[in-house]
């Protein structure tokens, strides 16, 4: 007979929120104990830009976790709603909605987005896939969006220039905290982020067509083999990135009121560093790696100036691959054990 007693325990884990959770409340429990209010105050700032940076994250997670490319026209479809919104909204074609018309704009920037999204998948994987075979297997995807980031990015500019424009929302209210302010614009973009991330979550985790997403993401063939209809699945994966980018780019939208053509390529750049930060195929990794960055870019504007965040964003990535070269959260390798 076995001993039962000599039997190894399980192990004890921390569920990824748990874990995301403890990283900002590490993070605001040191720089309120360094810097005070005034801290305080930039580490809020920082969560509020990490909710927008942890939406794109996830969406270069979605696409990388299942489809096996790093998608570059995801900073395109965060571009495309704001400056869709923009111009149906500065051209008058929404006065009919009234105070509400900021509201529709971009909803419709938001749909724009994953129309374009869908043009991305029809020529970058469905098309691609009769031709070649598994495109997965290819560097053709990756090309051809990067191809489709320049198209988009042009016509914007051919239609509406490259100069920054001002998208105005009919409200100003603060909230104050104590010594803190805080815009409701900001507050429910959090809200908003945190809301579509967690919907994004169940539908992977607990949905048909997300244990469809997760068997594709393990091998594509297998999925073929276990009945998963691949080829009206992997829409589903750019509608979600268009969704998720739209959502970011009008949460960016509301809250810094400035659009321009090239709005994405910031905000695309630290969403890449946030997703390796975290750990690559990690969603819970994406989000605290997102909030990480917001806080570091904030932290780093107020100690060092505004040229230094590139410098600090990436400094610490360059840090984390050094001491953990799979991320926070321990990412596997790509297309494997995803999702």
């Amino acid at each position: 007979m076995t001993d039962t007693g000599s039997l190894a325990k399980p192990r004890f884990t921390l569920p990824g929120p748990a874990i995301a959770a403890l990283v900002v409340v590490v993070l605001i429990g040191i720089a309120i104990a360094i810097g005070g209010q005034v801290i305080a105050r930039q580490v809020v700032s920082g969560l509020m830009l990490g909710a927008i940076y942890m939406t794109v994250a996830v969406a270069f997670t979605l696409t990388i976790g299942v489809l096996n490319f790093l998608n570059f026209t995801i900073p395109t479809l965060f571009m495309l709603t704001g400056m869709v919104a923009w111009g149906v909204l500065s051209q008058g074609y929404l006065s009919f909605a009234g105070n509400a018309a900021w509201l529709l704009a971009l909803f419709i920037g938001v749909a724009v987005a994953v129309v374009a999204s869908l043009i991305v998948e029809r020529f970058t994987f469905r098309y691609l896939k009769m031709k070649h075979g598994d495109s997965t297997e290819h560097a053709i995807p990756l090309v051809s969006s990067l191809g489709f980031l320049l198209i988009f990015e042009n016509l914007v500019l051919i239609a509406f220039g490259s100069d920054s424009q001002r998208f105005k929302v009919p409200f100003n209210a603060d909230l104050r905290i104590g010594n803190i302010v805080l815009g409701v614009p900001q507050i429910a973009s959090c809200i908003v982020a945190v809301a579509a991330v967690a919907a994004l979550t169940y539908i992977l985790k607990r949905t048909k067509i997300g244990r469809a997403l997760r068997t594709i993401a393990e091998n594509p063939d297998t999925a073929l083999l276990l009945g998963v209809d691949v080829s009206r699945v992997v829409p589903v994966v750019f509608i979600l990135t268009g969704v998720l980018a739209g959502v970011a780019g009008a949460l960016f939208t509301v809250n810094y009121g400035d659009v321009s053509a090239f709005m994405g390529d910031n905000v695309g750049t630290k969403a890449i560093a946030a997703m390796v930060l975290g750990g690559i195929g990690s969603i819970w990794g994406a989000i605290a790696g997102g909030i990480v960055v917001g806080v570091a870019e904030t932290l780093s504007i107020q100690y060092f100036g505004g040229n230094s965040v590139q410098m600090t964003v990436w400094g610490l990535v360059l840090v984390i691959i050094i001491l953990r070269p799979k991320g926070l959260f321990g990412g596997s390798a790509v297309g494997k054990g995803k999702m």
